[in-house]
This record gives C-alpha cells, structure tokens and sequence, in this order.
C-alpha cells in the first residue's frame, strides 16, 4: 500500500509538473463542449433552471395580486352533487347553460368566458341547444373555447383554417390548409368569433410554466382565448398591444390555487333564478366571469410550478390576468443566453485559478459571487416581472471550481508527499535546493500577512516548489526562529536544465523580496535575509523524514552563518 502510494503520489506530481496551470484551461474547453451538448441534446442545465424556477416562483415574499375583476365560477363537487337529481350526471342541458348566461347578463358583466368545449349536439335535448344558441346570439360579451389537437393530424382532418371565424391570414397562407381541432357546435358561438384556444402546453417535465397565446400555422394564426380576451379589453389600441405579446407566455402565477375569487355555479344559478336574491346583485358586473369547474371527477387538474394539482380553469384565469395587465413574466429562456452565461462563468473562474488569484480570497469572492447572483434572481421575481435565470451557468462555474479546487489540493499534496517520502522508491539520488527566507519586522507578522507573502513568493516562482511558513509567535525556543518561509525545490540528478532552473527560480525571488514586502503592506525597514543551501536525497541512505530535517537545519546555519560574516565584514 505504501508503495502504491508513492507509485500515485509520483504520477500525480509528474503530471502536476507537465500540465502546470494548463490543466484549468483543459478542463474549461472540456466543460464548453458539455455546455454546448447539454444546450443542444441534453438539457440538463434546462431541468436545473426550471427547478430553480419553481422554487423561486412558489416562495416569493411579494406575490402579485389575483385581479378582483375577474372571478371564476366553479362547477365543483358540491355543484354537481347538486344539480344530480334534477339535471343527472355531467355533461348537464345546455338549457342550464343557457338560463345561466341569461341571467347574468342583466348584471352586465364584462365578458363571460366558457373553459367548457361545447363539442357535440345533445341528440336527447334538442330544444336545449336551441335555446342556448339563442340566448349566446343575443350576447355581445361570451367568448368560447377551440380544442387544438395535435398538430400530426391536421392532414386527415377536413376543417380548413379558412373556415374558422376571426382567424387571421398572413399574405403567404396556404388556402386549402386543415386544421384539427374541436370547435364549439353552437351556429351563434361561430358567427361571433369569440374564440380562442385553451390547450395547456406542459414543459418536458409534466409541468406547466407557459400558456401557448397563438399558433402560427401554414400562414395561419389561430389566437388563445387569452389573446382574444386581451384584444377585447385593450379594444383602443389592441393591435398595438397584441404585438407586444410572445407566442409562450411565462406565467406570473398569482399565488397557490383559489387565489381568485370563486364562486360555486349551483350558488350562483340557483340565486339568479329565485324570487329572493340574497347575493349582491352588481356581483359580476365589469368582471370577466370564467366558467368552468375544479371537480377533481372532471379532470381538470394540472401540475404546475405553484402546486402538483392546479385548477385548470385557473390557470386560463392567471393568462388571462397576465394578458390583460401586461404583467407575465419575462426572463431569457433560450439555448443562446444559457450558453453566454455558462462560458462567461466558466472561463472567468478558469482564469482566477489559471492566474493564480490568492485562494483563500478567490474561495471567498467565488462564494459570495455565486450566493449574490442567486439572491438577485430572487430580489429580481419578487420586485419586477423579470427572472434573471442563471441556476444552470452557476451550476456549471461550480462544477469547474469543485474539480480544480480538487485539482489543486490534490496536487499540492503529491508534491509534499514527493518531498517528503521521495519521487521513486529506487534510490536513486536526487538533490535539493533549500532557500529558508528570514522576515525581520518590528513586530511579529499576523497570519494574514504570512498567508499574503507565503503567497507572493508562490506567484513569483516560475518552477515548482514547496513553501512552508514558521512564524515566530510560536512558544518556546521555536519563536527563536522568527518569521520565516522555506522554499525547496528537488529534482533528479540526472536533469541538469531541472536544477538551472530551480537555482534561477530562487535568485528571481530574492531580487523580488523588497518589491514582495512592501507589496504586503510591511514598512521599507523590514529587514529580509535568506541563504541557499543544495544537497542530496538518497532512500537508501536513512530515512528521507531524517535527510529533511538534517537539510533544513543546514540551511538555517548557513543563513545564520552568511549574517555573522557579513557582520565580521
């Protein structure tokens, strides 16, 4: 075992001295390929952000308000449990329907949106349908929805786009193009063209963070129920505006679900229909009232970034909010900005360790940095509309500095192993050169100091070496020694360009050793001496502990040696 660890403490050091600082810029090209297959194949810094997303979105302090003006009238459980005996099993008459919106109406609401799709004639209650196609042509105000089906069967589907009321057409539309998709069965609900789409387009992860506002077709575009109603609010200057809304639109969610005003259908019907009204009778006028039900037997529940199961009617309510204010969140979620950021991070840690900057204070820059840009995400979605997603380029800066740091821990402790336990276990002979660097202050240096010149002479030196400080706060005889950084390089007898360069690695130091003290901030009078001892490492000779310490005890005479001559001189 212990030979093995020599085997690996002598590869790791051989390598350490062959790829020197290169290895940062190796494992920096390595993550940008990674960065630009997850972008394009992969998507896994996509996954990290939507998570971070989430997370964000569900625990901000300052949660945007739910519009007062829009209120959802739910077909729930107690609805349908009610109206059982009297009008059976979901689906109801269209009767109901039609006796509902008529009533409504004499409290001018401002426009009545169906999350309903009214798909088929009810072939038992024909005079039903009448009467609801009735009463839906004497309104100006109801919207309906279309069901888009998947884009794959628009070839065998016989509806054209052209036969769809208020679609637009763009100069190059294909004409005879079909569309699959369900509209309302209603002849008033078509003449109107009050429709619009309201499918919900999960992302790949089964979760629903955007509302699709239009399709784009074969020329054709077929708009959302919320684009329509946001026209139909914005009446003034709609084209204007409509332009300013994206195809996906990022939810701003208004909070958990039943953020918005509900009120049960059998309440409500049941109120509009009696003699004597205990509800206010201006309830739902000006509002935009949604029909449609939270009855988990309906299926309607989604799973998005708020909740696991999230009404679906409130999710067409939350677009429409976000449509008609303007107010949908706005945040870079393409393969462009996550590649920028992502190298922008990754290469300007690269640097910092290719460069070496001070560790103790890049580790504490890299950490703030990384914290900071994470808090002003979420500063950023809790005072504006706008996320500043950076959790996958963060995540990549993390990974490259986890590896390097890993790198250069790992590194330096072969070397020290290599010094201290030998580079071969062959006895072959390798020399020394020690260099023990006297710091002579009025007063004992701090850690801090220490650290800072410890570090200068690192960034100094061009070969590699060991640095250890001895300070001279140390009890005993040991503060005798004062402040003091050993330098020591080895290398094989055979290599003589090894030991040129150590030797000429140690005179660049000493010539910087003023320029290296008044950098650290110690006055001009500090004093430094230092002396440079060369000997020899043999395993077979005692053990290589006993030959260190016999050769930093050499080196400590020889510098105090070199002051007493100078001082007889």
């Amino acid at each position: 075992m212990t030979k093995l660890k020599l085997i690996l403490g002598q590869w790791l050091a051989n390598l350490t001295r062959k790829l020197k600082n290169n290895f940062y810029i190796y494992l920096a090209l390595l993550l940008t390929l990674l960065v630009l297959l997850d972008a394009g194949v992969f998507h896994i810094g996509e996954n990290m952000r939507d998570k971070a997303f989430d997370f964000m979105v569900k625990n901000r302090v300052f949660q945007p308000k739910a519009d007062k003006d829009i209120v959802i009238v739910d077909i729930n459980e107690a609805s349908l449990a009610a109206f059982a005996k009297e009008y059976g099993r979901w689906p109801w008459p269209r009767q109901v329907m039609g006796e509902f919106v008529e009533n409504i109406e004499a409290q001018k609401p401002k426009a009545i949106v169906f999350d309903i799709v009214f798909s088929d004639a009810d072939i038992y209650n024909p005079d039903s349908d009448t009467y609801f196609n009735d009463v839906i042509a004497g309104t100006d105000n109801t919207f309906f929805p279309i069901l888009r089906l998947d884009i794959s069967q628009d070839s065998i589907s016989k509806l054209k786009f052209s036969q769809i009321p208020g679609l637009q057409a763009n100069s190059d539309a294909d004409e005879n193009a079909t569309i699959a998709a369900v509209l309302p069965h209603f002849d008033a609900a078509l003449k109107a063209g009050r429709l619009g789409t309201h499918n919900v387009y999960p992302d790949a992860d089964g979760i629903v963070r955007e509302y699709r506002m239009f399709n784009d077709d074969y020329g054709w575009r077929l708009p959302s129920l919320p684009l329509v109603l946001a026209q139909f609010n914005n009446a003034k200057n709609s084209e204007d505006y409509i332009k300013t809304l994206p195809k996906d639109m990022l939810i701003n969610w208004r909070g958990k679900p039943f953020s918005y005003n509900y009120a049960s259908f059998s309440d409500v019907f049941t109120d509009l229909a009696s003699q004597h009204k205990k509800r206010p009778q201006d309830e739902f006028t000006n509002k935009i009232v949604i029909i449609g039900s939270t009855a988990s037997g309906l299926f309607d529940l989604k799973a998005t970034a708020m909740d696991k199961q999230f009404p679906g009617v409130e999710i067409l309510a939350t677009a429409i909010d976000n449509a008609k204010h303007g107010d949908y969140l706005k945040v870079w979620r393409g393969k462009i900005p996550y590649i920028l950021m992502s190298l922008l991070l990754i290469w300007l840690t690269t640097l910092a360790f290719y460069f070496k900057v001070d560790r103790d204070k890049f580790n504490s820059i890299f950490t703030g940095s990384q914290a900071g840009l994470l808090v002003l995400s979420y500063i950023g979605i809790n005072i504006s509309n706008t996320y500043l997603d950076l959790t996958g380029p963060i995540l990549w800066a993390v990974a490259l500095f986890g590896i390097a740091k890993i790198y250069a821990l790992a590194t330096d402790r072969a070397l020290q192993r290599w010094l201290a336990f030998g580079v071969k276990a062959d006895g072959a002979e390798h020399s020394v050169l020690m260099m023990p660097i006297l710091v002579e202050a009025s007063e004992p240096l701090s850690d801090a100091l220490l650290k800072k010149f410890k570090r200068s002479v690192e960034l100094t030196s061009q070969s590699p070496n060991n640095i250890e400080i001895l300070q001279g706060t140390q009890g005993g005889i040991w503060g005798l020694f004062g402040d003091m950084a050993v330098v020591s390089w080895m290398y094989a007898d055979n290599k003589v360009e090894y030991g040129q360069a150590a030797k000429q690695d140690a005179l660049n130091i000493a010539k910087q050793l003023p320029t290296l003290i008044e950098n650290i901030g110690l006055p001009k009078t500090t004093v430094t001496r230092y002396a440079l001892h060369e000997g020899k490492l043999a395993n077979e000779v005692s053990s290589l502990a006993s030959q260190w310490r016999t050769l930093f005890a050499q080196a400590v005479i020889k510098l105090e040696h070199d002051q007493n001559m100078k001082d007889l001189a």
